[in-house]
């Protein structure tokens, strides 16, 4: 992916961790369950989250472009992109690991002239999360898995919790996932350092479409009873919205 970092204001960030993750679980989930949550109990690492609008016609080429690898980037390779397929008013998301700090300097990186136009408007967040380790497994991206599980689905989430809500919803989001209703075989939460107007990131990932489906089907029908996670989030939130996307890299 090409570096985006230098579309941001001067600033300088020395960033440390804290706690994450989705999912609205209940407390009988069993000890292997919590553990495939990434980063359930830490958040080490900063990353820069990246939404953009392709500019009209530049959709396929703005996608090229952000699939790319920068080999000046400072963690060469650790990145994910995904792409919009229903939700919110973006096309793209890059998320960009950026290790256990990040610096942004004056002179920036320079957009190549051919590719300044291919976006409409774009926005940017340094957030924390887990390790690259666990984000990679929690996203199906590690090792070899990428192949494996390029049919997978993603949910991406942002969340802005009620005035004297935060620690309510974090704590919502860190649970792990309530089987078997939830059919999701990845999680990872992260917290807003600067930028963005939201506080909270989640991304849900599933095997695939008909696991997604699945999933959605069953919180159908737990909010039906009353139940479930659709409920106890409006408990919480001042504002959220999702957003299902596909990977297109790595």
């Amino acid at each position: 992916m090409n570096s985006i970092t230098a579309i941001l204001a001067t600033t300088s960030l020395i960033l440390s961790p804290v706690a994450f993750v989705q999912a609205q679980g209940s407390p009988e989930s069993t000890a292997s369950e919590k553990a495939a949550v990434a980063g359930a109990d830490k958040r080490t690492d900063v990353y820069h989250v990246h939404f953009t609008k392709a500019a009209l016609g530049k959709a396929a080429q703005l996608g090229d472009w952000l699939k790319t690898p920068d080999p000046n980037a400072p963690m060469p390779g650790h990145f994910l992109v995904l792409r919009h397929q229903d939700g919110d008013a973006w096309d793209y998301v890059v998320i960009e690991h950026l290790g256990t700090k990040a610096t942004v300097e004056a002179a920036g990186t320079a957009v190549p002239p051919d590719k300044r136009d291919l976006s409409e408007w774009h926005n940017d967040t340094f957030v924390n999360g887990p390790s690259w380790e666990e984000f990679t497994r929690a996203m199906g991206i590690d090792g070899d898995s990428g192949a494996k599980t390029s049919g997978s689905a993603y949910v991406v989430s942002v969340y802005r919790p009620a005035p004297g809500h935060r620690g309510d919803l974090e704590k919502m989001l860190s649970e792990p996932p309530s089987r078997p209703a939830d059919a999701s075989s990845g999680n990872v939460l992260m917290q807003h350092l600067e930028g963005g107007p939201w506080t909270f990131l989640t991304i849900a990932r599933y095997n695939s479409w008909e696991d997604f489906a699945t999933n959605e089907k069953n919180n159908v029908a737990q909010t039906g009873k009353k139940a479930g996670g659709w409920l106890r989030l409006r408990d919480h939130t001042a504002f959220h919205n999702d957003t299902l996307t596909d990977r297109i890299a790595p």
